[in-house]
């Protein structure tokens, strides 16, 4: 098949890459630079890519370049949001890119007639923008995709982006008629190995910063003083649940949350330092339909943090 991947070059999106390439597939990827070959070098290294792999530049905020790229695609990934904690302008930075750029996406899904299935990568924070932390007067309740999802405009302008586009992503499919089917996938802390060397990964320093316990702002110091319990998954198992809700059919207007187990901070220290955790893990996002429906089997944390 032709697939899209928007944010193909990325943390996820670069094992999502991997997977379609090593099945044969032909894969186009979204670049903010193509003419930048350090950026994109671990991609033209990947088995398959030099007949089979594509980099096409693309702003998702603007809706005119997006025709071109969707250009006889089959399947399009949608894992392009920016993923940043530090920032001087929310909108600007976060919540524009976010949801205007998902929303020229389903636009131009819609007048589209060759894409047959969008696969949406949001986030955890589209069912709880607190997270890491719980659900506010849910304390200790499992989540499942059936509940109502909690948003507050006091949490980060990262979740409130992510938990709006995906707002944008269920009106779309209450009003869509054509034939695309589109599917939501919602990872907690994704973690793992890289693909990529590049040194500006908020994914890779997330990591860093647990295994060494730095804290370089309140938030970070506020999960140590509470040991605060953190949702993981492994980056792997996340592309593997992409590739699977890319193609399956029967899957229009599902959402699966993805997961793995959920550990204190403390514990997620020490799997990252090659250490047994003290404690034992909770399940606070229920991935059973990922489970069932995609057919993932998730690793244990220790088996991907160490």
């Amino acid at each position: 098949m032709n697939i899209a991947i928007i944010g193909g070059a990325g943390f996820i999106g670069s094992h999502v890459t991997q997977n379609f390439l090593a099945a044969g597939h032909r894969v186009r990827v979204s670049a903010t630079r193509p003419e930048d070959t350090v950026r994109y070098a671990h991609l033209n290294q990947l088995p398959g890519a030099s007949d089979r792999l594509e980099l096409v530049q693309l702003d998702l905020l603007k809706a005119d370049n997006l025709p071109d790229f969707l250009y006889e695609q089959e399947v399009v990934i949608h894992a392009g949001t920016p993923f940043q904690l530090a920032f001087e302008d929310p909108v600007g930075e976060l919540l524009d890119p976010t949801i205007t750029g998902t929303k020229n996406l389903l636009d131009a899904v819609a007048q589209n007639p060759t894409v047959k299935q969008l696969v949406v990568v949001a986030s955890v924070a589209a069912h709880n923008t607190h997270f890491p932390l719980d659900i506010p007067g849910r304390e200790g309740q499992v989540v499942s995709e059936t509940d109502t999802p909690h948003f507050s405009d006091q949490d980060h302008p990262y979740a409130q982006g992510k938990f709006l586009a995906d707002q944008e992503v269920r009106k779309f499919v209450d009003t869509y008629k054509g034939d695309c089917a589109v599917v939501s996938v919602s990872p907690v802390g994704v973690m793992g190995k890289s693909l990529s060397k590049r040194e500006d990964s908020t994914s890779m320093g997330m990591q860093h910063l647990i295994r060494n316990k730095i804290a370089p702002d309140e938030f970070f110091q506020m999960l140590y003083d509470q040991d605060a319990t953190f949702a993981v998954v492994d980056v792997k198992d996340v592309a593997s649940a992409i590739c699977s809700a890319a193609t399956t059919p029967g899957l229009h207007g599902r959402h699966f949350l993805l997961s793995s187990e959920s550990y204190p901070v403390s514990d997620l220290s020490l799997m990252l330092n090659g250490k047994a955790p003290v404690g034992r893990p909770r399940t606070v996002y229920d991935a059973g339909a990922s489970e069932s429906v995609l057919g993932i089997d998730y690793k244990p944390a220790i088996h991907f943090l160490g």
